[in-house]
């Protein structure tokens, strides 16, 4: 299989998925720090917790609170007192724009993504995954399944995070739509089929290096 075809034979596999990320432009801007080295329903929780928490707008409602209160409303996802100081850092940067979420999105993709990696805490998959998922603009994520899937099916590796990223977008369209539900699928099936310890023999997809070169050991 080449690069090009990947998005076809995952969408052939799982379907339609859309967005794929779940929640309002505020929620999403939240669970890209609270996803952080946890898993989603410790998220679906501390979401809870915070919608729960707050009577206005969640933004609104978390830049008023201390990084204390904030660990105490996100201490379902772990490492609460690290994730709310990067949270309160995040929102201390959105308060500059007045919480203002079209005028940050006025910036342009290179100009937020500059922003947000000067943020303490916030990495490269987190600034993208708020830059495509909440703001909307056209940047490719990039996680640990994503270079897993790459390396696996493909034989592609790369050293640095940007070499996956600017791969995607050099074959792809920049396109919020298409990287969206790509980036989706990716997870999708590196939960199904692609784990850590791989179900090679459940997966569909017949052409991947990985089962070529387990099958010539």
């Amino acid at each position: 299989m080449q690069f090009n075809e990947l998005y076809d034979q995952l969408k052939s596999i799982h379907g339609e998925l859309g967005k794929w990320w779940p929640g309002t432009t505020e929620e999403i801007i939240v669970s890209a720090v609270l996803t952080q080295n946890t898993n989603w329903k410790n998220v679906q929780k501390a979401l809870e917790n915070i919608r729960n928490n707050c009577e206005e707008d969640i933004l609104t409602c978390l830049t008023k609170k201390s990084v204390q209160e904030l660990s105490a409303l996100i201490k379902p996802v772990g490492f609460f007192n690290i994730k709310a100081e990067r949270l309160k850092n995040l929102l201390k940067w959105i308060e500059k724009y007045d919480l203002d979420i079209q005028a940050i999105k006025q910036l342009g993709t290179e100009r937020v993504r500059e922003e947000l990696l000067s943020i303490k805490g916030i990495g490269k998959e987190t600034a993208d995954s708020i830059i495509l998922y909440a703001l909307e603009l056209p940047i490719f994520v990039v996680d640990a399944y994503t270079k897993r899937i790459l390396e696996r099916i493909l034989n592609i590796k790369f050293k640095e995070y940007d070499e996956y990223r600017l791969l995607f977008e050099s074959f792809y369209p920049k396109n919020v739509p298409l990287y969206q539900e790509f980036h989706g699928l990716i997870v999708e099936h590196a939960k199904a089929f692609c784990k850590t310890k791989p179900r090679c023999e459940m997966c569909p997809i017949e052409q991947c290096g990985y089962k070529t070169r387990r099958e010539t050991k």
